[in-house]
């Protein structure tokens, strides 16, 4: 499983999903690190009231002590109800006197050893990045617990078993369960032979004038020469700026170009954002890399402040004392002291940036914050309290063995962290909550899981026993607000979830090297798209599993060669995922056109360089300017005036109606495969080459479906209500009233036949629940500083400057849209128009639901002036089906409740395929 996917989280889960179905209940996790344990256990005491939700249970769990837990080794043994031991190796595999005593007959436990009572239960290992227990001592003092089996949970297996679960990094990116990474790199040139200092910081741009050049450069003081940021425009004159320095001689800037990120001088040099050059050494390279982690952390703080979501920065330092420096009076290390210079610099330039009142909050909240108080060191800690490195031994098995008193605020107070102060805390609590910035040994590479670690500065030399990917593992968690809240919704997770990665490489060779550690993660994954590779693939439809016959492989296969989708060693071209992700694949043939969803689904397992996750260039995302003029136009401030309430829905359903819906549709439409076997044969030719003599498919003969010991039935009732969320008295009630022969069906292939008739009764159910659906309004209101102004982001342009839009650019997610805003801009009829940030949303019982465009036409050119629009590039019900085609019928419900009162001026809701549907919709104005 992919760093930051749940891995703790899916492994408690298959500890009660065992539980339930067998009975089984003792478990021991099995961990490399004291900080690895403290975060397992902190999982199991916040997911304990989770999982007695959902299964009526609690397990009771401990950490092995031989000293003074040996009592839970009772508990852990008698008691009848999960029961899980958490452990770290050095417990029972290092050589120190406390960690041979799990073998030792102790008097304290009635001269038993504690390693026999533990392995008298027979308990199932789970073994959390079990790469780190790869040595002969560890597998061999594993089997001392004779387990009944061993579950291998890891991102980085270096040993491959029995795989019988994957969840890898382009699963984890295309499901978006993880943050999306951009990077902010420093191309360090001319280190030699150049004496004329420059680094270009960024390029701004506003709707009112053109775009400026923050470049650092040397300039002479009272009391020399200092490296100083300015603001630069075309045609400044950089020897005069630096008060007639001769390096700059000839340097007048002749270009500022926003869209290719460069400055242009007339002496024909050209820098690029991130350029570092002239005079540069170690300490220069890392002040700037701190600067630019401070900046990062700003505007995303800016951004998530009015969502309630606490930024945190991660610096990974090679030694403790460029932190932490005790022989020096402060004991300020070489790094802590750039930091708070370049922070106090940094801050001040953020307050003076701040629209105020919009900002008023977030203005408060900086200025209440010291630069002492705002970043900490979390190390090993030596027996005279000081901060140490961690130490190492040779065996990997043995790294971090000392780190018992590291992290205690990371590991143990996680709520802390990410809590923002308030009026009620003492000062203790709030110089706690104020820790925003980390310094942090690059051993700290496992165990700490904080979500809201949303930049992370690489302050060390290259370590090749570290990959790029472990690194950036460390920030990749979904983030969480102060309530706790995954911010995962599916419309806005990539735009709130960013990791802004800060490193000493140019952001081509980081991406390059990142993208080549994960491409060689995805080794396991097929590379061609073959007629073999299709033929006999199961197709998950509606109606059931459908297996891809040689016919059909043959016209997937063909599809792809005539679009020019596959290369001539049938892999996947860039055409392919170009045409996909512009909503612009041509229609499958005839024959498999019923089967679109799983066919493209089958494509898209096979890998391609193209399907890597789109690491971002962070210098090259800008925020998007207001345009002040167009957002205080009347229009608009009347429209956002009719839809910005905030609403509450409920449901009022009969379920005896629900029951017989569903009874009626699974009668008509269950349908279950038996199961069946694929055999081939073939004969090697020359070289490596074979060829194929047989294939058959046998049907497998008598039915299938679980027994334990012949003493657990299969818990079909059980199965359906939890998939569906009904009561088992309900899900009872359907299975009873459907025909004999459809339930016959649960013989032949009881998964199957679990999980269609639970696709069938979920959507029979979304329906009933929408019909029933109706929405009121709480009182409150979206406010417009937080929606359009605070939280707006820094992202990639997608558009050319526009007349119309309320910000000077357009951030589109498709060719339609794209077309749509083009046709939007030139439109004499449309006074103003605004695509609606992400958190502008409507609650539904199918998830969060954020329209696309608000759009105010001119009075008297429409029938209706106020309009919301949801683009989309069909209209084909094949298209807008499932959870997508819910949430635009309860948008409906939603914009019918909150006009209801202004008929004669009313807000309309539609989906629209283009500006010309657009216009039909609206319809010619009402006759004078």
């Amino acid at each position: 499983m992919e760093t930051g996917t749940g891995k703790t989280y899916c492994y408690i889960k298959t500890i009660f999903e065992m539980n339930k179905s067998y009975g089984w209940s003792k478990f021991i996790i099995v961990v490399p690190s004291i900080a690895i344990r403290e975060g397992v256990c902190k999982s199991l005491q916040i997911t304990a009231d989770h999982f007695l939700d959902a299964y009526s249970k609690r397990a009771k769990f401990f950490i092995y002590n031989s000293r003074t837990g040996l009592h839970n080794l009772e508990s852990f043994s008698s008691d009848s109800g999960i029961n899980i031991m958490v452990i770290n190796i050095q417990a029972f595999n290092a050589s120190g006197k406390d960690n041979r005593r799990i073998y030792e007959e102790l008097d304290d436990f009635q001269s038993r050893r504690p390693i026999d009572v533990i392995s008298a239960n027979r308990p199932i290992l789970i073994l959390d990045e079990p790469q780190k227990m790869e040595g002969d001592k560890t597998i061999e003092s594993l089997a001392k617990f004779k387990p009944l089996m061993v579950l291998r949970y890891s991102a980085t297996h270096k040993t491959n078993h029995n795989q019988i679960y994957r969840l890898d990094a382009l699963d984890a990116y295309r499901e978006k369960l993880v943050k999306k990474i951009a990077v902010r790199g420093i191309s360090v040139k001319g280190l030699k032979g150049s004496h004329s200092y420059l680094y270009l910081e960024r390029i701004e741009v506003s709707t009112k004038a053109p775009p400026v050049a923050y470049i650092e450069l040397e300039i002479k003081q009272k009391k020399g020469i200092e490296r100083i940021t300015r603001k630069l425009k075309h045609r400044d004159n950089l020897f005069g700026i630096s008060r007639d320095l001769n390096q700059y001689k000839g340097y007048v800037i002749s270009q500022i170009d926003a869209v290719k990120d460069t400055v242009e001088f007339t002496n024909g040099e050209i820098l690029t954002v991130g350029d570092a050059r002239g005079n540069i050494n170690e300490e220069t390279l890392r002040r700037i890399q701190i600067r630019e982690t401070i900046k990062a952390h700003l505007d995303k703080e800016e951004q998530l402040f009015s969502q309630g979501i606490k930024v945190l920065s991660l610096f990974f330092i090679d030694e403790v004392v460029r932190y932490r420096d005790y022989d020096a009076e402060d004991t300020k290390g070489l790094y802590a002291r750039m930091f708070e210079e370049e922070y106090a610099l940094q801050i001040k330039e953020k307050l003076k940036e701040l629209q105020l009142p919009l900002n008023e909050q977030y203005h408060d909240y900086l200025k209440n914050i010291t630069v002492q108080d705002t970043h900490k060191g979390y190390f090993s800690i030596d027996k005279k309290g000081k901060m140490v490195d961690s130490v190492k031994s040779a065996k990997s098995e043995r790294a971090e063995s000392t780190d018992v008193d590291a992290y205690d605020l990371i590991l143990k107070d996680k709520e802390t962290l990410l809590s923002y102060p308030t009026e009620k805390d003492c000062p203790e609590s709030v110089a706690r909550k104020n820790v925003r910035f980390i310094f942090s040994h690059s051993a700290l590479r496992e165990g700490w899981d904080n979500p809201n670690v949303f930049v992370m500065c690489m302050l060390k030399q290259s370590d090749n026993t570290i990959s790029r990917r472990q690194e950036v593992g460390r920030g990749l968690r979904i983030s969480v607000n102060q309530r706790g809240e995954r911010q995962d919704q599916s419309a806005t997770v990539h735009e709130t979830n960013v990791l802004s990665v800060i490193t000493s490489e140019s952001y081509t060779d980081f991406i390059k090297g990142l993208q080549t550690e994960i491409a060689d993660s995805l080794a396991a994954r097929p590379r061609k798209a073959s007629k073999n590779y299709f033929l006999g693939k199961q197709l998950k439809t509606e109606k059931g599993p459908v297996t891809v016959s040689e016919v059909m492989a043959n016209k997937i296969h063909q599809y792809l060669e005539e679009n020019n989708f596959v290369d001539h060693h049938d892999e996947i071209t860039p055409a392919y995922h170009q045409a996909k992700t512009e909503g612009a694949l041509p229609a499958l043939p005839e024959a498999l056109q019923s089967y679109s969803e799983p066919v493209f689904q089958l494509i898209d397992s096979v890998f391609s360089n193209d399907q890597l996750p789109d690491i971002t260039n962070d210098r090259a995302t800008k925020k998007n300017p207001l345009n002040i003029e167009n957002f205080h136009k009347k229009e608009f401030q009347a429209l956002w005036e009719k839809i910005n309430k905030r609403a509450v829905y409920k449901v009022d359903f009969d379920s005896g109606e629900l029951t017989k819906h569903c009874i009626r549709v699974i009668n008509e439409n269950l349908s279950v495969t038996e199961l069946n076997y694929h055999i081939e044969a073939g004969e090697q030719q020359t070289g490596f080459e074979f060829k194929n003599t047989e294939k058959r498919r046998n049907k497998y003969n008598g039915t299938i479906f679980s027994q334990v010991n012949g003493e657990r039935d299969y818990d079909l009732i059980g199965k359906i209500a939890e998939a569906t969320v009904l009561t088992r008295k309900t899900a009872a009630t359907i299975l009873k009233g459907i025909a004999a022969d459809k339930f016959a069906c649960f013989k032949k292939n009881p998964e199957q036949f679990i999980a269609e008739i639970s696709q069938l009764i979920t959507d029979q159910k979304a329906g009933i629940i929408i019909e029933g659906l109706t929405y009121d309004e709480t009182g409150d209101e979206f406010k417009a500083a937080d929606i359009f102004t605070a939280s707006q982001s820094r992202q990639d342009r997608a558009t050319e400057a526009l007349k119309r839009h309320i910000y000077k650019y357009a951030i589109t997610d498709s060719k339609v849209e794209r077309e749509f805003v083009k046709s939007l801009d030139v439109s004499e009829e449309i006074v103003v128009y605004a695509k609606l940030p992400g958190d502008f949303f409507i609650p539904t019982p199918v998830g969060r639901y954020n329209p696309d465009w608000a759009i105010s036409f001119k009075e008297g050119t429409v029938k209706y002036v106020y309009f919301i629009a949801e683009t989309k590039g069909s209209m084909s019900s094949l298209e807008l089906r499932g959870t997508e085609k819910h949430k635009i019928d309860c948008a409906r419900k939603f914009f019918a409740k909150i006009t209801a009162a202004n008929a004669a001026d009313k807000v309309k809701y539609d989906v629209v395929t283009d500006y010309d549907k657009l216009m039909e919709v609206v319809g010619k104005p009402h006759a004078a």
